[in-house]
């Protein structure tokens, strides 16, 4: 019995001996387990040899169109150069962009794109793949979800991901409660995003989800709507009551160049990418640039800044970037500082205003006569004046419905932190409808009334009601492109 004993326990050893030179790799006289092995064997694309990293995928989206929206797609190309150099590819990198920026006859740099002041051209080598009038809702939420036969133009590719998986979403624009701009009608609305995350994950098609977002109230996109248990982290520029903000912009320190007259970046996207262009990602985790990229955005100034949230499965956070955006060699020997010594710049411009900006600079270097100039007045002018018409509009629209004295409260309600904007969300695209085919289009700019639209709906009031008191408010419409309704209605 002792001898068979002998012989199963020799035969264990000799087993486990030949598992082990099968399983662990000799470095010169040390040997180093599987786990360990991905520290000195790395991919030449920048990527660990690890199953648990699997693919990285990405989609990135600039949400508007016009020049005065600069920032936006010069966020999404700064973005995708920082992936490419990470090591993503671009099978992988998935760019919505509505691509009138590079070669619009306002860009000094004609097929240049910059995301700050002294920054090199991050429009170089940017893959189109939704580009014009296919940068729609439908296409992005059928690349996410990795539907082909949903979409409709483009280049085709989704995120065809799989179980292992990790997928980064970054979206730039403006945006208003529970909604967010699309360069086509209709916007993109909460609920409906929340939607797709939710199918995404009952595909099991990824392990796990991150979703950065900058736009006016984006806190609103996920609070009281994003549950945890879908693996998803996201952050937002701003909570769900404040808007977020452009930077290097006209008139700040430091200012875009001087033939510039737009913003050339978004305070909060700027932040997250300029931490990432220079750190180790492999060793900087989710929470760490969370962390710093709040202190940068809030700008130690309340006039100048806004307050970045996290929602979702926080304990996420503790991943490294390299889990989604890969790294870039040359930053391998980065030790990483818990400190923000990328200041803000001086002041920032509220999203909401950037066109402002755009066209008052843009007056104020055209030569005096010149039909540059009258363009740019005109330009500032009816942008002032659709602004005018949409405000005094929905506080008639309030009065009408609610009185004269209790109307601008409800409008004006704001719900407890943790409650979604509205309870029911048919209803308030009904009202955006019923507003928009009456009072014109919200634009980017009426955006930041979706609130009072959503209060309309909490109190109870009918699209009835609302059809009849935005007829009587709106007797008349401001023409030109602010205001124009050519495009279709936004919800």
């Amino acid at each position: 019995m002792a001898r068979l004993a002998s012989v199963v326990l020799l035969l264990f050893l000799v087993s486990l001996s030949s598992s082990a030179t099968g399983t662990r790799d000799l470095i010169g006289d040390v040997l180093r387990l599987p786990s360990e092995a991905s520290r000195f064997f790395r991919t030449g694309d920048g990527q660990q040899e690890d199953d648990t990293v699997g693919t990285r995928w990405a989609v990135l989206i600039a949400g508007s169109n016009g020049y005065w929206n600069y920032r936006h797609q010069a966020d999404i190309c700064h973005a995708y150069q920082l992936l490419k150099k990470g090591g993503l590819k671009d099978e992988n990198i998935i760019v919505f962009m509505y691509d009138d920026i590079a070669f619009n006859e306002e860009n000094p740099r004609p097929g240049v794109i910059i995301n700050s002041p002294d920054g090199d051209d991050v429009y170089k080598g940017v893959p189109k793949d939704y580009t014009g009038r296919n940068v729609t809702v439908g296409n992005f939420f059928a690349a996410i979800l990795g539907n082909k036969t949903a979409l409709t133009g483009g280049s085709g590719k989704v995120v065809d991901s799989g179980p292992n998986d990790h997928i980064f979403i970054y979206y730039s624009d403006h945006g208003g409660p529970g909604v967010l701009g699309m360069p086509t009608f209709p916007y993109m609305y909460a609920n409906k995003l929340i939607e797709v995350l939710k199918k995404k994950h009952a595909a099991g098609t990824y392990k796990s989800l991150v979703f950065y977002l900058e736009a006016c109230e984006s806190g609103s996109i996920f609070e009281g709507l994003l549950p945890e248990g879908l693996n998803i982290f996201a952050t937002t520029a701003s909570n769900a009551v404040e808007s977020s903000w452009g930077t290097y912009c006209p008139g700040e320190y430091p200012s875009p160049p001087p033939e510039y007259e737009t913003c050339l970046g978004d305070l909060y996207s700027v932040a997250w990418m300029e931490d990432s262009d220079i750190h180790n990602l492999r060793s900087e985790t989710l929470r760490q640039q969370y962390e710093l990229v709040k202190s940068r955005t809030a700008s130690d100034n309340s006039a100048y800044g806004s307050h970045v949230m996290q929602y979702g499965d926080i304990g996420l956070s503790n991943n490294s970037l390299f889990m989604y955006m890969g790294t870039n060699p040359a930053n391998e020997n980065y030790t990483f500082v818990g400190q923000n010594y990328l200041r803000p710049s001086s002041k920032a411009v509220n999203q909401r205003d950037a066109d402002l900006v755009h066209f008052w600079d843009k007056f104020r270097k055209a030569p005096e006569g010149s039909p540059r100039k009258s363009q740019a007045q005109r330009e500032f002018l009816e942008a002032m004046s659709h602004r005018m018409h949409i405000d005094e509009s929905m506080k008639l629209i309030g009065k009408l419905l609610f009185g004269v004295e209790k109307g601008p409260e409800v409008l004006s309600a704001v719900r407890p932190s943790g409650q979604p904007l509205v309870d029911d969300w048919d209803c308030l695209m009904t009202m955006v409808r019923s507003f928009e085919t009456y009072c014109g289009s919200l634009s980017q700019y009426g955006m930041k009334h979706m609130r009072s639209l959503a209060n309309i709906c909490n109190a109870g009031r009918t699209k009835e009601q609302m059809a009849e008191a935005s007829a009587q408010a709106c007797v008349n419409v401001p023409s030109g492109r602010w205001s124009s309704l050519h495009m279709g209605f936004s919800a």
